[in-house]
């Protein structure tokens, strides 16, 4: 357990949060995974594996969600990619 408050986060750290609840998500019910490969500050970039890579329907649509879900909670980052 640790002592840490919320503001005491980097925001790396925040993000690899958001990113590890997302894995959780997408795992469970699509079958597939989101990792946080890289950020340097204004750049985040993910990768999409396991069944959202074969997407019978668009494999772009987890990436939007996923894209998406980041640029509402961390406004600050600027760029979304995928690696």
């Amino acid at each position: 357990m640790t002592d840490k408050k919320p503001g005491d986060y980097s925001l790396e750290e925040q993000l690899q949060g958001l990113i590890e609840n997302l894995d959780a998500y997408i795992s469970q019910y699509h079958g597939g995974s989101v990792e946080l490969i890289s950020f340097d500050g204004k750049t985040a970039e993910i990768h999409m594996g396991g069944a959202c890579e074969e997407c019978p329907i668009s494999p772009e649509i987890g990436y939007k969600w996923v894209a998406g879900s980041i640029k509402q909670l961390f406004p600050e980052i600027e760029n979304i990619k995928k690696a």
